[in-house]
């Protein structure tokens, strides 16, 4: 008897401890002091009464992102940074502009699941599962249509068509970060060594010294 009490106990202490937090905001706002010496998981909150109507407002997502790149993709993120109203909100979003062909390349959100709406032309989507299977899961989109990247998956988007492609992407935190894996992988800084590299690629030094030039 005494063993069951005990673990009967044990669970309900660790349901008190997993239910012991609060996933809602405390108070109607929390606007972003970005000015702060306060260092937080976050930013600090601005005193309410200096609060105003442009701590909750963005403009910009009516202008094209600059295309005019290697990988013809550009995108404008309105974030917390941009707008300090999202500041504990777990939200955010982004405008991503695709020119013919262009490529968001392969990515992960680290702290954020993604919802992606095309508003113009066609998209090729998809995002990687993660080990053992590693499965490939691929949508082409149209205007009007929506897709879900998981939060910290693999993914990416490329135009499959001839004319330029616009999509809103709403993402489920104040801060989702991004980490491009081309980027990671062979621009870090320091670099990663080239013989570490190679065998994980499983190709050679001097393939892995010219990707890492590049970036």
């Amino acid at each position: 008897m005494a063993r069951v009490f005990g673990s009967f106990a044990l669970l309900v202490l660790a349901f008190s401890i997993a239910n012991a937090t609060d996933h809602s905001p405390l108070q109607d706002f929390c606007v972003a002091d970005t000015n702060a010496q306060v260092l937080v998981n976050g930013f600090a909150c601005k005193n309410p009464s200096s609060v105003q109507a442009s701590d909750f407002f963005f403009s910009g997502l009516h202008m094209m992102a600059n295309t005019s790149n290697r990988l013809g993709f550009g995108a404008k993120l309105v974030s917390v940074t941009q707008l300090p109203g999202l500041n504990t909100l777990g939200i955010s979003m982004a405008r991503v502009d695709y020119a013919p062909w262009g490529i968001n390349p392969p990515h992960t959100h680290p702290r954020a699941t993604e919802i992606l709406t095309v508003l113009e032309g066609c998209l090729e989507v998809g995002f990687i599962t993660s080990n053992p299977e590693n499965r490939h899961i691929t949508k082409v989109l149209y205007k009007g249509d929506v897709f879900v990247f998981p939060v910290n998956l693999i993914h990416y988007q490329r135009n499959a068509g001839n004319t330029n492609a616009v999509a809103i992407a709403a993402l489920s935190s104040q801060n989702p970060g991004v980490n491009p894996i081309p980027n990671v992988v062979f621009g870090s800084n320091p670099d990663i060594s080239t013989d570490i590299l190679a065998k994980a690629f499983q190709t050679t030094d001097d393939v892995v010294s010219n990707i890492q030039f590049k970036f």
